[in-house]
């Protein structure tokens, strides 16, 4: 592997000249390497990388060695590997489910899990009641469940947000999705107003993905964190098709997108005077994932950490499929995961070469992302260094394949100071920061970044862009996105010999110099006034 010493990197926001590649400023990402790593991490031989099996061994093998090679030291506690007590429910698949007196398919119609240690979920005749978007927001003078007791009953509720399907009516952030919007805030919802199940309603455009990716991400064993102090939880969770809420709501006499109407207009509850009867088989096995946790030791402030993220984990592998039985999950993330081992070569090899930043770098590469940011969850409740020392958090998931790109994303664009780290690095590529184009999918909150966030650490999830670098990388863009249409979440993200790798390069030097220059300055970010976390680290006025 040839690498050369970061020649500038004091002086990245001062002017090194540059080009759209590495070259001219002097270090080198090591395509061959990166390729390696990715296609390594999503063989058949790691069987899908799932939480708590042998594929995560091998993965934490794989990790574990990579970083000691190349030169990052463990965790405080003298170990590249961060507990993580999980508990695995498995719903049986033979199960019996009916609404309204309509007998429902697993899988084709619902799916359903109970994330409770018991042997069998049991309920009968539980009232449905239809409660909009299930949102309680006070600062937005929005309850779906004013005046409605929830106790035994099961809600019926909306993906996203009211602002989504009524982006111009002021209310919630418009296009783009709040956290309440989210299918795990659904759930916390229902469970806090004391609800006994709580049923998503699938669209595909509202939850930004087809109900293909509900069937395989919501089937099989469903992690979740063993917590001393658990909050009440619904009995039984999980989604509907469409097309089965509607034949629900017509056994009641009503019509489904009549109440969704409502619901995007103004707090709704609506019983539906039908029941549901749901049996099914349930088994909790407990266990230890890992978080892999990797440091680099700053010059000056060492106490201080700049962090990077990206979750190994994926779906596993599904017996109960014909063919392809494995999800090697390619893009989704050991694309991300092999940038991080890229970045922490580049800078290793600056501090054995004496340009080493002030601040540390710390990876901290998570488990059970997938399973509802998990790993993440657990790190920032019982972080190795002290979130009131971390600087910022860089996160990688699903690094770019289509090729170099003109423009640069950020996801929830305008949140954080961190983000002039990003700009400044994306200027001297001669692109341009954008937001991301579908802020309705609530990307912000579907990474491991939002762990952190909520603690009030500035955190950034960017990456790729939209306008390809000239027509001949269009082209490629648009034969490979054909080629790995509905691969979300399936078998089919498989890594693949002839993916551009180019873009997501320059993306890696995009976070590598965003996070030098962060590592060089005393500038504490913070968020930005008017953000959801503004209160918890106010913006400090940077300039840079």
């Amino acid at each position: 592997m040839r690498l050369l010493v970061p020649l500038c990197v004091l002086a990245l926001v001062a002017g090194c000249t540059h080009d759209s590649g590495e070259a001219a400023v002097g270090f080198h990402f090591d395509e061959q390497l990166y390729r390696n790593d990715i296609k390594t991490l999503a063989s058949d031989a790691f069987e899908g990388r799932a939480p708590t099996t042998h594929g995560e061994q091998m993965t934490l093998d794989y990790l574990v060695h990579a970083f000691k090679s190349i030169g990052m030291q463990p965790g405080p506690d003298g170990s590249y590997l961060q507990k993580v007590p999980m508990v695995s429910y498995s719903a049986s698949e033979q199960q019996q489910i009916t609404l309204a007196g309509i007998p429902l398919q697993y899988r084709k119609d619902i799916v359903l899990n109970s994330h409770h240690d018991i042997k069998r979920v049991d309920i009968e005749n539980a009232p449905l009641v239809f409660v909009g978007y299930g949102i309680n927001a006070p600062e937005y003078g929005w309850n779906d469940y004013q005046g409605i007791d929830m106790h035994g009953k099961i809600a019926l509720i909306l993906v996203n947000d009211p602002g989504f399907a009524n982006p111009d009516s002021g209310k919630f952030d418009g296009k783009a999705m709040t956290y309440y919007g989210r299918w795990t805030y659904k759930y916390e919802e229902a469970s806090r107003q004391g609800a006994v199940g709580a049923i998503i309603i699938h669209q595909t455009e509202a939850a930004s993905y087809p109900w293909s990716v509900v069937e395989h991400s919501w089937t099989g064993p469903q992690q979740d964190l063993v917590t001393e102090n658990a909050q009440p939880r619904v009995t039984v969770e999980g989604w509907i098709t469409l097309d089965a809420a509607t034949a629900v709501f017509a056994k009641a006499g009503q019509a489904l997108d009549v109440a969704i109407n409502q619901a995007a207009h103004k707090p709704t509850q609506l019983p539906l005077g039908q029941t549901a009867t749901i049996s099914f088989a349930n088994s909790a096995n407990y266990g230890e994932s890992y978080n892999v946790v990797a440091n680099l030791p700053g010059t000056v402030n060492a106490d201080e950490h700049i962090l990077f993220t990206g979750h190994w984990d994926h779906l596993g592998k599904d017996d109960t499929l014909e063919g392809d039985k494995i999800f090697n999950g390619a893009m989704d993330n050991a694309s991300g995961v092999a940038g991080m081992l890229a970045i922490a070569r580049q800078f290793t090899a600056a501090a054995k070469a004496g340009h080493g930043i002030r601040r540390s770098v710390t990876f901290v590469v998570t488990t059970g992302e997938e399973q509802g940011l998990l790993g993440s969850r657990y790190y920032a409740e019982h972080p190795l260094f002290p979130l009131e020392h971390t600087i910022g958090v860089f996160n990688l998931d699903s690094t770019n394949i289509y090729g170099k790109t003109k423009d640069f994303t950020i996801v929830g664009k305008g949140k954080s100071e961190l983000e002039l780290y990003l700009t400044a690095a994306v200027n001297q590529q001669q692109r341009q920061v954008k937001s991301e184009q579908h802020p309705e999918s609530g990307g912000y909150f579907r990474s491991d970044h939002f762990s952190f966030a909520k603690y009030g650490v500035p955190a950034v999830f960017a990456g790729g862009g939209n306008e390809p670098i000239d027509e001949a990388t269009a082209k490629y863009k648009e034969q490979m996105q054909q080629r790995m249409k509905g691969c979300y979440h399936n078998t089919c993200d498989e890594y693949q010999a002839d993916w551009d790798l180019s873009g997501a390069l320059q993306d890696l030097a995009v976070y590598y110099r965003a996070a030098t220059m962060l590592g060089n300055s005393d500038a504490h970010p913070g968020y930005y006034e008017g953000t959801e976390f503004y209160s918890l680290r106010p913006a400090t006025h940077i300039k840079l």
